[in-house]
């Protein structure tokens, strides 16, 4: 059966691979740095299938996070672009093949589609060939192995290893903030366990004017924008000003309707996600791949339409969610 921890050590193998060509380059400005970071970042994966397992302590994992990010914070990464294609060869690569560089990048999603879809139909016998706990991330990943095929097969490098190298100019590029949904998503369990919504709650219902519906609402909406900013993901803000506001005092103490409450709360965090850094998968990579001279342009552009859609989103709740005698 292929399960979620053969994804988890393929991933793991291609970290210490990336790790293992950064250390090799003698050229790169800080390889010793960034092999660490990537390499620590590999065998964490290997690591984890032990913690999972319950057979090795989960501590030394909170001791490999706190290295990672004091490689990451002491600028000892490197962006490692000097070691693949120049940007001459890359404008006329993609001159040459024009729409077909697109074929890889589906080829991921449909595959993935296919491959949860089929599952239930694809056995050994009487078990499954593909864990039914984790159908969808083990989908994801053939598919990604299928599509860097794909690309090979397309593009005929000269290097078959050109997906691995090119993997790593990439996430090198990417830097740390590769790893910032991840570590922002736990910050978020955290918080929910620490229970950060209750104590929010509490200093909200101190505050909030009795009786006043606009004023909760518009508590919970900034709210949710505001714990988005410094999480970077609406997901982990939404339980924290859900627990606090959304469900004692706007549900059950003003009777609002709860999918249209929850759902424009969570639009609500969205539109915190358009204006932060903190949310570096949307707003950091993409200026880190488009090499722009701001790394905060994606930021400086969305506000205008962040900040607008945050009070759209409070007078829609306002509005749809309560019925106003």
């Amino acid at each position: 059966m292929i399960n979620v921890e053969s994804i988890y050590w393929l991933i793991g193998l291609l970290f210490v691979a990336w790790a293992f060509l950064i250390a090799r380059d003698a050229n790169h400005p800080r390889r010793w740095g960034s092999s660490s970071f990537w390499g620590l970042l590999g065998l964490c994966f290997f690591y984890g299938t032990a913690v999972e397992a319950k057979t090795a302590p989960a501590w030394i994992l909170g001791i490999a996070v706190l290295a990672l990010v004091a490689l990451a914070s002491t600028g000892l990464l490197g962006d490692g672009r000097s070691n693949t294609a120049s940007e001459e060869q890359r404008t006329a690569s993609a001159a040459k093949f024009g729409n077909k560089l697109f074929i890889p990048a589906l080829a991921l999603p449909v595959v993935t589609v296919i491959v949860v879809l089929l599952a239930p139909v694809l056995k050994i016998g009487s078990k499954p060939l593909i864990d039914p706990t984790h159908t969808t991330l083990v989908a994801l990943g053939i598919g990604a192995i299928v599509a860097a095929l794909v690309g090979v097969a397309i593009l005929r490098p000269q290097n078959k290893l050109s997906p691995v190298l090119e993997g790593r100019r990439i996430i090198e590029t990417i830097g740390w903030a590769a790893l910032l949904p991840q570590m922002l998503s736990t910050l978020g369990i955290l918080f929910t366990q620490a229970g950060v919504g209750t104590a929010v709650g509490t200093l909200a219902k101190g505050v909030l004017p009795n009786g006043s519906l606009l004023a909760a609402v518009v508590v919970y909406c900034v709210g949710m924008f505001i714990f988005t900013v410094l999480m970077g993901n609406g997901f982990a803000a939404f339980p924290i000003m859900t627990a606090a506001i959304g469900w004692p005092v706007l549900v059950q103490g003003f009777h609002g309707q709860p999918a249209i409450v929850f759902a424009i709360g969570m639009l609500a965090g969205f539109c915190g996600t358009l204006c932060t850094p903190m949310a570096a998968n949307f707003n950091l990579v993409p200026s880190a791949l488009l090499e722009m001279k701001n790394k905060y342009g994606v930021i400086t552009a969305q506000i205008a339409t962040g900040v607008p859609l945050l009070f759209a989103n409070i007078a829609l709740m306002y509005f749809l969610a309560f019925r106003h005698a």
